[in-house]
């Protein structure tokens, strides 16, 4: 398994088949939202909560104590900004398969891996702190049940740059495209590994359509969904 695989598949790992069998039934199903910075994940997490009558857990913005920080210097507060969102989305992963009733999350666990790579690359984290990282990954890991499905919202790095410009988060405000690029070339990587253990939806969101027709489209192909899929809108 090559570097770039270390987060999918640990020898620990366990498969709740309730929540990964394609029969699950849309009420206890645990879908992720993944995709880049900015191309509005809570969005479609609301309504397709909404629409599956499914809670939804939101990826920690207002109330993350090391946002502001990270962003005013990255390379000081990378470690402690990837470890505190491995805990946070861990304690969500967990809550949500100890409550058995099926969830929506905003962004998931395992898309971590792909921001403390590009840290890494970009020589904003130390290669100590990154393999300490995936130290406590591979360790959370062998007591993670899968989700049922993952939807990544497919838009280019331009699409993200300009919606990220258009939401005005002041956080926000420093984070260049050539950034955007990197995470979206991570991506595509991501998302070709994780699809061969988790059933991976893929929706076009260079444009945003109407997300009931999403939901829809979505609860369409859960039903079977063992590889990759790209949805027709």
């Amino acid at each position: 398994m090559d570097e770039a695989s270390w987060f999918l598949i640990s020898e620990g790992s366990k498969e709740d088949d309730s929540m990964t069998s394609s029969s699950a039934p849309a009420r206890k199903a645990f879908i992720g939202i993944a995709g880049l910075i900015g191309v509005r994940k809570s969005t479609l997490a609301k309504s397709l909560g909404e629409h599956l009558d499914l809670p939804v857990y939101y990826e920690p913005v207002s109330d993350n104590e090391y946002l502001a920080d990270f962003y005013r210097d990255t390379a000081r507060y990378s470690f402690a900004m990837q470890v505190y969102l491995l805990n946070r989305r861990f304690n969500q992963h967990q809550e949500i398969i100890w409550r058995d009733r099926g969830a929506v999350q905003d962004r998931t666990i395992y898309e971590d891996s792909i921001f403390a790579r590009v840290l890494v690359e970009s020589k904003l984290m130390n290669a100590r702190d990154y393999e300490t990282y995936v130290s406590l990954f591979r360790n959370m890991s062998n007591f993670m049940c899968r989700p049922t499905a993952i939807v990544y919202l497919d838009a280019s790095p331009q699409t993200s740059f300009d919606r990220i410009q258009q939401r005005s988060r002041g956080v926000e405000s420093g984070i260049e495209l050539t950034y955007l690029q990197r995470l979206h070339r991570e991506y595509e990587a991501f998302i070709g590994d994780i699809s061969k253990i988790i059933p991976v939806i893929r929706v076009p969101w260079e444009e945003f359509v109407n997300v009931e027709k999403v939901a829809d489209a979505v609860t369409r192909e859960m039903a079977s969904a063992n590889y990759m899929r790209q949805v027709e809108l």
